[in-house]
């Protein structure tokens, strides 16, 4: 099953989930979007619930989840793209967070902010949690995962490395393409694999059995900490092929379009444009 958030007419203060059905999406019009399904534990009666259909191509989408309680990042969990950043492997994650501000539905445009020129990619799958959670064993953990779906974890690089702590570089406003849709976990492709392209030039192709930390393990280990809510979200790492690895380091500029893609499973689609500045008294 695939469940989306979309706008309604594009009315951007109205949100409702769908059911992602084929070339149309069924409203659950019972659910304001996929956190409230979640938090409702609505997953069984969004499976046969009817409503109003629109086609794909027509929907506004909002980010999958709204408004997560929490959005916990995972950094260096591919092999390749820790060689290419130069660092080495450590015995545990390195788990950043990001804020719910950043976060935009598939379709809508990445905000380049003018303080930045250094605005990279970072395609992910990110795991989306389903039942309260805290101390989870593997098998717990596992049967927690409501879904997957895909984020670009779009990272300001000046402002990530202006300090070892990385939280401004990766919590610009608008900036984190997240969505389209959750798919359940039958629906994620054996073998499957996480690509970015940006102006539909592949930059990042990463297996996800290559990560070094596995979702489930990522699940066990973020509620060893704190209680993981429905609806929390948890992005896995972004495979090499970053632009600020590249000789000479590339980044986003406006007009640009990247795609991140779980083939079989969903494509996120964003246009890259200059953000517009209004000065407040």
């Amino acid at each position: 099953m695939r469940l989306a958030t979309l706008r309604p007419g594009g009315d951007r203060q109205s949100t409702r989930a769908a059911r992602i059905e084929g070339d149309h999406a069924i409203l659950l019009e019972q659910f304001s979007d996929v956190g409230a399904l979640l938090a409702a534990d609505g997953l069984e009666a969004a499976k046969s619930a009817d409503g109003p259909r629109i086609e794909l191509a027509d929907a506004s989408f909002a980010p999958v989840v709204p408004r997560p309680g929490k959005i916990l990042c995972v950094g260096m969990n591919y092999g390749q793209h820790i060689k290419e950043m130069g660092r080495t492997r450590t015995s545990h994650p390195t788990l950043f967070a990001k804020l719910k501000e950043t976060l935009i539905g598939s379709g809508e445009a990445i905000q380049l902010p003018p303080e930045s020129s250094q605005v990279d990619w970072e395609g992910e799958l990110a795991v989306v949690i389903g039942r309260r959670m805290r101390r989870a064993d593997l098998l717990e953990a596992e049967a927690g995962v409501a879904g997957y779906t895909l984020m670009c974890d779009t990272s300001m690089r000046d402002w990530q490395y202006r300090t070892s702590q990385w939280c401004q570089g990766k919590n610009w406003e608008r900036s984190t393409p997240f969505g389209p849709w959750l798919a359940t976990p039958d629906e994620l492709p054996e073998g499957a694999e996480v690509i970015t392209r940006v102006n539909s030039t592949r930059v990042q192709r990463g297996r996800i059995s290559d990560l070094m930390l596995s979702p489930a393990l990522l699940v066990l280990y973020a509620s060893t900490m704190i209680t993981l809510e429905p609806g929390d979200v948890i992005a896995t790492g972004t495979p090499g092929g970053v632009g600020h690895a590249m000789n000479p380091p590339t980044y986003l500029t406006p007009g640009d379009v990247v795609e991140v893609e779980v083939p079989g499973m969903a494509i996120l689609r964003s246009r890259v444009e200059m953000e517009t500045v209004s000065r407040h008294d």
